[in-house]
């Protein structure tokens, strides 16, 4: 047998164990679910080409440990009849995480799920200097740590109050956490202070008459990192409402990275290095001109 190529290997999901000519196999898993079909085969492929037990990671995937290298080949085969292949390593945009968002918990905003499969479909393995991260939160609770991604995404509410639906309970101010809401039960008055608002929609949930409306919207935060050293993601930009905006963002970021990153280097130095007033600038001109279709981000952020 010839020299293992174990740096491609893992870029196909395979990564050296160390035990000789043993890899722990990563699976590509969206946003933290599979089928519970696809689960048979996963037990399955764990029980024949491993040691019977996998491995969940701390980003929502699966691997199972000890496929052998003689194996890899028919475990993708096996693999492939149930829908599933192997994950994504190295410098390229890895799996998108998500929370389960509004399909199932009370408190979320949107539909993580359906984002994620989108966001995968459209980056997943994309090559760039280092690896890449996104996930996907459904609201403020923030389960999913949108911060803790290069690039992360939180569902948010621009909420709108209507006077005439109003009976002036006081009950979006007491759940408001940004102490954005002011009401005056006596005079019948309310004062929303925007600037002061966390997009997290308890207003509009809480309101037992509809007075409070919202318009469910994405908070993107960038730079965010784990591993060596702890970074915390920035937001800079305004609560984004249309997908294509998002995904133009997303472009536009992915771009930039791949035109100022160095080898090895995380986005988020990259950020540092280049400057974050460089990128807040070019993905401000995004927005700004998102609606024309015929502009290509590249040609932005080639300037």
């Amino acid at each position: 047998m010839g020299k293992v190529d174990n740096k491609s290997l893992k870029t196909t999901g395979f990564i050296r164990q160390v035990q000789k000519d043993c890899f722990s196999m990563r699976l590509r898993v969206v946003g933290g679910q599979i089928s519970a079909e696809q689960l048979k085969k996963v037990y399955e492929i764990a029980q024949v080409y491993g040691k019977g037990y996998i491995h969940l990671t701390s980003r929502q995937g699966i691997e199972i440990p000890f496929i052998k290298l003689e194996d890899i080949d028919i475990v993708k085969c096996e693999l492939g009849k149930a829908g599933l292949e192997p994950g994504a390593s190295g410098p390229r945009v890895r799996a998108v995480t998500a929370c389960q968002g509004i399909a199932i918990c009370p408190n979320g905003l949107i539909d993580t799920t359906e984002l994620a499969k989108e966001l995968e479909k459209r980056y997943s393995a994309k090559d760039l200097p280092h690896k890449f991260k996104l996930g996907v939160t459904g609201c403020r609770n923030n389960c999913l740590k949108a911060e803790e991604n290069d690039l992360g995404i939180k569902g948010g509410i621009q909420p709108t109050w209507e006077k005439m639906n109003c009976s002036f309970c006081g009950l979006c101010e007491a759940v408001c956490p940004g102490k954005a809401i002011k009401v005056d039960k006596g005079e019948g008055s309310l004062v929303f202070v925007e600037e002061k608002c966390i997009h997290c929609g308890k207003c509009e949930k809480s309101c037992p008459l509809g007075a409070w409306q919202g318009k469910a919207g994405f908070l993107i935060y960038f730079g965010g990192t784990l591993g060596k050293q702890i970074l915390t993601g920035k937001q800079f930009l305004p609560l984004i409402f249309e997908k294509e905006e998002l995904f133009r963002l997303i472009d536009a970021t992915l771009a930039f990275f791949a035109k100022y990153g160095n080898p090895r280097e995380r986005f988020r130095r990259t950020i540092e290095r280049v400057g974050w007033g460089r990128l807040e600038m070019e993905l401000t001109d995004i927005i700004m001109i998102t609606r024309d279709a015929s502009v290509d981000i590249t040609d932005i952020v080639a300037r």
